[in-house]
């Protein structure tokens, strides 16, 4: 779910070239769909 990835973008904010957190939340959803994770807004 999206709280999830914003989790993840907080801490992994100084690490990607994003400007904001929902740049960097767009990098991490890009990231895992290539991986293959299918990125929803519920758990499930």
């Amino acid at each position: 779910p999206r709280d999830r990835i914003k989790e993840i973008a907080e801490i992994k904010m100084k690490d990607l070239n994003a400007i904001d957190l929902e740049g960097a939340m767009r990098i991490i959803e890009g990231t895992a769909r290539s991986m293959g994770v299918e990125v929803t807004e519920e758990a499930g």
